[in-house]
């Protein structure tokens, strides 16, 4: 039943192709082995030396004004989309306006009022999931100060080395969740773009969400970014 509906209907195949590319890139990209080869893993790594440097200092004003900067950033984000959401909102409320306006332009495909309140649907959705997570990572984002400022002071005989340690790599972690929140939400905009295709075409929306998952794994996988992270860049000649 679900396969006749998908061959007889352009709109539910493209949607189906939309909804299998960005889960299916959930599972490769969250999954432990290659998430540790990614682009995550290697600032995940980075983020610990990151820590381990802060826990053996005494003056820790730099890495607050780093954290400071990641929850703007988080902010920013978490307020656009809640900007976003009120439009699409607005748009939802007024329909066949909408649609008739946007289906004066060219190479815009026609559909019937239902299946264009779906694709409004579907970007209210995908931002909607992209406030919740820049949401919650600019939460984490002030734990982390807070385990920052809560990091041992180190002995002069460095005692309690292993104890600073661990709390240096608790608070690694604390970091990485408020990043892979924020990526989440990062990933969701890359979505939206994909969604927006589906207004031209439904062939355009499913070129789009292939298009937008090549690019996500180019850049978490395969990008001179990863390399040098990792340390593999070549080193630029002075």
């Amino acid at each position: 039943m679900v396969l006749d509906l998908v061959v007889g209907n352009p709109d539910a195949a493209a949607f189906l192709v939309f909804s299998i590319a960005i889960f299916g890139y959930r599972l490769i990209a969250g999954y432990g082995p290659l998430e540790r080869r990614s682009i995550v893993g290697a600032i995940q790594r980075r983020r610990e030396d990151w820590m381990r440097n802060m826990a053996v200092r005494d003056a820790r004003i730099v890495d607050a004004h780093l954290l400071g900067g990641l929850a703007q950033g988080n902010a920013f984000f978490a307020s656009t989309s809640a900007l976003i959401i009120g439009g699409l909102a607005a748009m939802m409320g007024s329909g066949e306006k909408v649609q008739a306006l946007l289906e004066r332009l060219p190479y815009v495909a026609k559909s019937t009022p239902v299946v264009f309140e779906l694709k409004l649907l579907l970007l209210v959705v995908i931002f909607v999931y992209a406030f919740f997570k820049f949401a919650w990572a600019f939460r984490l984002s002030h734990y982390a100060a807070i385990m920052v400022g809560a990091t041992p002071l180190l002995e002069p005989d460095k005692s309690n080395l292993a104890q600073c340690e661990a709390h240096a790599l608790r608070t690694a972690r604390l970091i990485g969740l408020g990043a892979e929140h924020a990526n989440g939400g990062l990933r969701a905009y890359y979505y939206a773009v994909a969604a927006m295709a589906w207004f031209f075409h439904p062939l355009a929306f499913a070129a789009a969400s292939t298009w937008v998952v090549l690019i996500l794994l180019r850049r978490d996988f395969f990008s001179r970014s990863r390399r040098l992270i990792l340390g593999q860049g070549a080193m630029p000649e002075v």
